[in-house]
């Protein structure tokens, strides 16, 4: 089998932590400089789908809606609810790192069949936590898929997104029956604690990281 091959490197802001784009044939792979193991994948996007899924099967039916998806990664959760919404949806997608934004532009993008060129994308460049503050009531439903869910690996700024603050401000920017909807690579019942704590309605979901079936289960939390 074919070894992954660097083809990109990209530095995460404020941190000296980089990340790493690697290629083999036609997968690739994001990881973290100096950490083992993949960060993302795209033979495993499974539930990067069902985020998106699950949240916009909600909020399909009302014109004009309007989305944020916490985290480019790979494409997966924004070509998702793309593909959940109708012709006259806005779907924002915020991400810090301005290079992960230029491989989904280039090498990486048509493994999502390429969200960043469809007409209803707006990209923001910059912390999703400084959109969230800075829209308020401004979506029917929010996507965090953010740094590996609420036990970060890469930012400890993120800590704030998953804290009592950062979870009163999402629901904030969130309109009347909105939805917001998180994904974690375990886990937590302390979060589902604090999602009910700032007055949220909360279900979990047990999702796996490959379809059908199969892979690591991962957990997505829906709150209104």
């Amino acid at each position: 089998m074919a070894k992954f091959e660097e083809i990109g490197t990209a530095s995460i802001p404020g941190q000296g932590t980089q990340l790493r784009l690697l290629q083999r044939n036609d997968e690739f792979s994001i990881r973290i400089v100096g950490a083992p193991g993949d960060l993302m994948n795209t033979r495993l996007h499974g539930s990067e789908d069902a985020l998106a899924e699950l949240a916009c099967e909600r909020i399909a039916d009302r014109p004009g809606a309007r989305v944020l998806v916490g985290g480019l990664g790979m494409g997966f959760t924004l070509a998702a609810a793309l593909a959940a919404l109708g012709e006259d949806a806005v779907v924002v997608v915020a991400e810090l790192v301005p290079g992960v934004v230029e491989w989904n532009r280039g090498p990486l993008g048509a493994a999502a069949g390429r969200p960043l060129d469809d007409p209803r994308t707006r990209v923001s460049l910059g912390d999703v936590g400084e959109l969230l503050r800075a829209e308020p009531s401004g979506f029917d439903a929010i996507m965090l898929d953010v740094d590996n869910g609420p036990e970060g690996l890469t930012r400890r700024e993120n800590d704030w997104l998953y804290s009592p603050r950062g979870l009163a401000a999402a629901q904030e920017a969130l309109r009347p029956d909105g939805v917001l909807a998180v994904w974690s690579a375990g886990q937590d019942p302390a979060f589902t604690e604090r999602l009910r704590r700032v007055g949220l309605l909360v279900e979990e979901v047990t999702v796996r990281a490959h379809r059908p079936g199969k892979g690591a289960k991962h957990r997505i939390w829906l709150a209104s």
